[in-house]
């Protein structure tokens, strides 16, 4: 079972990283303006920065793509996982399709951030890495909605939501997976080390990535977030 679940991890980490890599910030912002979104505001390829440099339109676009790579790429992951043969409990195999949503999102999120479609330049993984949460564990999903929409409604600074975000996720999927999934005796405690490890790791990633926006906060000079206004004529 052991090289079926290795081949079944290369798998799933070229197809989501493929998929992932397809940049819909820069698709859709080229559709709109006939811009590269990289060479505007903030040069990151995502929905924050569409919405400040494109226009409403585009970043919803971006928003609702991304997500759903994000979803499909976490799927696939556990649909490859799921047809692996185990001769033991069923559980066993539950976790390994949970196993396997983790690495078809975080490849995806990997590819969202260095596309190869698109010199390797791309966002920094937020609405991706959201979506790998839903397909993953839903009940983290919902804490880090509800942690993001308070952070963002307090702050209007949407950085600011998801470096909260990333540096809790870790923490949300052990408080679940323990006290809901160790403690009632649904899976054992490696799952719980091991989802809890690839999501303090995500997270850490996530963050790293928002170096720039740390600096910024830290000196109160990360904006706020504003669509871009169309101008109309007088």
């Amino acid at each position: 079972m052991t090289v079926d679940i290795i081949i079944r991890v290369l798998i799933t980490a070229v197809v989501a990283y493929l998929f992932g890599s397809i940049s819909f910030a820069v698709i859709f912002t080229k559709m709109s303006s006939n811009k590269d979104i990289r060479e505007m505001g903030s040069g990151n390829a995502g929905f924050t920065n569409v919405l400040r440099s494109v226009g409403v339109a585009p970043a919803v676009f971006t928003l609702l793509f991304d997500f759903l790579k994000g979803v499909i790429a976490g799927f696939v992951g556990r649909w490859i996982f799921s047809t692996i043969e185990v001769t033991t409990a069923d559980a066993l195999l539950q976790e390994l399709i949970i196993y396997g949503g983790f690495i078809g999102g975080i490849f995806a999120i990997i590819g969202h951030m260095y596309p190869v479609y698109f010199g390797f330049k791309g966002g920094k993984g937020i609405v991706t890495a959201a979506a790998m949460m839903a397909a993953t564990d839903y009940r983290v999903f919902l804490l880090i909605v509800a942690t993001f929409l308070i952070v963002f409604f307090c702050s209007k600074i949407i950085s600011l939501a998801s470096i909260t975000c990333a540096g809790l996720y870790g923490v949300y999927t052990f408080l679940i997976t323990f006290f809901f999934d160790y403690r009632a005796g649904v899976f054992p405690l490696r799952y719980v080390l091991l989802t809890s490890f690839l999501s303090l790791f995500l997270g850490v990633f996530v963050i790293v990535k928002h170096k720039d926006n740390i600096k910024r906060l830290l000196k109160g000079e990360e904006k706020k977030i504003t669509a871009k206004k169309k101008k109309t004529n007088a």
